[in-house]
């Protein structure tokens, strides 16, 4: 279809950042361009209806990482890489809350760690080096983050012992990027839907971008595509696909809070009465690195035995709906923030915590222009 010289004139002309993906990262650094620069002009490209990739189809878990997961991480990233990433992901999480206040409906219910049966080493290990890890983050928080507590939910076929964090909480993802666009567009921010860019040419003094046989100039272009970045990034980032399933409402649900198993591999909540469970790519992962939206029997299968074996044993569960959503992952569990040339930027591989560090990421992502 060939646009009109009105939608031409209107939208693409003139037009100082463009911006692809309209998620978390997307929408962030459009507002904090505002900032910085009032009078520009600026455009956000979304691929999809609504923002793909993660941003609308998370969770909703407001963390900085369970105990184990900080375990595993201190073993492949230095202590002081560790510190930094958590303090980022808790300044994201702060900012995020400061910037949309009561609308991501923020719950401060905890979060906590299960260990099955079979993972006593895992219980032992999180046991013998909490002291460390609380001591290592006692500067961030002032005080201890994690404590070990009896199981009071009825689970079956863990250990007796779950680890409990304060810090951590869980908000409404789509009040979240509802609020979030309606900012946006206080600000004279256009969101243009449906455009998939197909190439941009870096010229002297900006960048031509190709939208299917249509192409316009923007003096700057930066990606917020997250999991979809791998050409960009020659391959730094990995697509991760998380499949998550949420049930019907269960007659007086008594579990209240965000939960981890098995290094966060396995993640599930309450969404008010009902039981929202998602993860277990680590089944698959060859087959869980793709770009492609959907469910598989192999994790889906999983998911339902252990929602009615392990979190509500002897309860009547109904599935109400599933879907799928495309992490940013890759062999270091930094963000990417950077210029990758004259007139291109790319702020992606939130490795999992868009939530807690997309604000951050898409502040530190405008401040580089």
């Amino acid at each position: 279809m060939k646009l009109s010289f009105w939608e031409i004139n209107s939208w693409f002309s003139g037009v100082d950042y463009t911006i692809v993906g309209s998620g978390i990262v997307g929408l962030h650094t459009a507002l904090r361009l505002r900032e910085r620069f009032p009078e520009s002009k600026i455009l956000v490209l979304e691929k999809g209806p609504m923002p793909q990739g993660a941003s609308t189809k998370n969770a909703g878990f407001a963390c900085f990482g369970s105990l184990s997961e900080i375990i595993d991480d201190l073993k492949n990233h230095s202590e002081e890489e560790v510190i930094a990433l958590i303090q980022k992901r808790r300044n994201g999480l702060q900012l995020l809350r400061k910037r949309l206040g009561d609308a991501i409906d923020f719950k401060p219910h905890g979060g906590y760690e299960i260990f099955p049966e079979e993972d006593t080493n895992g219980l032992e290990e999180c046991l013998r080096r909490m002291p460390f890890v609380n001591e290592v983050l006692r500067p961030l928080f002032r005080n201890d983050v994690f404590s070990k507590e009896t199981d009071r939910f009825g689970f079956k076929g863990t250990h007796e012992y779950l680890i409990f964090n304060p810090y951590e909480g869980q908000i409404d993802t789509g009040s979240m990027m509802q609020a979030l666009i309606k900012e946006v567009a206080a600000n004279n921010i256009q969101i243009l839907n449906c455009q998939t860019v197909t190439a941009y040419h870096e010229k002297a003094d900006g960048v031509e971008v190709a939208l299917g046989d249509f192409s316009f100039t923007t003096k700057k272009l930066l990606f917020a595509t997250n999991g979809f970045a791998s050409a960009i990034t020659d391959g730094a980032v990995k697509p991760a696909r998380a499949q998550v399933l949420i049930t019907e409402p269960i007659p007086n649900l008594d579990i209240r809070g965000t939960f981890h198993i098995d290094r966060g591999y396995y993640y599930f909540r309450n969404y008010g009465d009902r039981i929202l469970f998602g993860g277990a790519r680590n089944l698959d992962f060859e087959g869980e690195t793709t770009t492609e939206f959907a469910e598989t029997a192999l994790i889906q299968n999983r998911l339902e035995q252990l929602l009615r074996e392990m979190i509500l044993p002897g309860t009547n569960v109904a599935i109400a709906h599933r879907w799928s959503g495309i992490m940013g992952m890759g062999s270091h569990k930094n963000p990417i923030v950077e210029q990758l040339s004259s007139h291109v930027y790319c702020g992606v591989r939130l490795g999992g915590m868009g939530i807690a560090i997309g604000s951050l990421i898409g502040q530190e992502l405008a401040d580089l222009v």
